[in-house]
């Protein structure tokens, strides 16, 4: 008998091994689909570590793209059916990349009675990069108003060049720093860049 527990042991442990070198992103559920292990491949698919994934509902992680995929597996997981079951799922990569591929879950258990756990293998099947971000939209005046700032002019100047009173040259300035967050006017600028209103590399400034 203690022969073969530590047998056991032997095989458990070159299971655990051999799952956490496979290539293949995997993971280990319950069957209602939380993750009770999860090898490095999924967890890198999740940007995070296998640890981290634990308790983690897959389908979460992992959003199904069609609802009644799921309710079919559902209902036939509670009539104990033990066929294989895919889903197609789209996620977010680490550095905010879409990427799209299928979920294959299969039930195991040692024997017929028990309740399952559910053996589920991603399959990736490509990626859509992320749409570069839209230029922030301002006024025309606003956009002059940052570029005269950029390139070292003072209120008084930019309310000359732009026809306006220095009031109303400080009164776009606090309008665009409320809506971006800027706590001064080098901050202001910086943002500008960041957004896409001023065009970097080119001098003078000009958005």
């Amino acid at each position: 008998m203690q022969e073969g527990r530590g047998e056991a042991v032997v095989w458990r442990n070159r299971a655990l091994t051999l799952f956490d070198r496979v290539s293949v992103p995997v993971a280990v559920c319950d069957v209602y689909g939380d993750v009770l292990l999860a090898n490095p491949a999924m967890a890198a698919e999740c940007g995070t570590t296998p640890g981290r994934l634990r308790g983690r509902a897959v389908l979460e992680l992992f959003r199904p793209q069609e609802a009644t995929q799921v309710e079919r597996i559902a209902e036939a997981l509670r009539l104990r059916h033990r066929s294989r079951y895919q889903v197609s799922v789209v996620w977010e990569a680490p550095g905010g990349a879409e990427r799209f591929g299928e979920l294959t879950a299969d039930p195991v258990s040692d024997t017929v009675e028990e309740t399952p756990a559910l053996l589920v293998m991603l399959r990736v099947l490509g990626t859509r990069e992320p749409a570069p971000p839209e230029p922030a939209r301002v006024a025309p005046v606003e956009a002059r108003i940052l570029a005269l700032l950029a390139g070292g002019a003072t209120t008084a100047r930019a309310a000359r060049e732009t026809g306006l009173t220095t009031d109303g040259v400080t009164y776009h300035l606090r309008r665009l720093s409320a809506r971006w967050g800027a706590s001064n006017r080098t901050e202001l600028v910086a943002r500008a860049y960041a957004l896409g209103v001023l065009t970097p590399g080119v001098w003078p400034p000009e958005a």
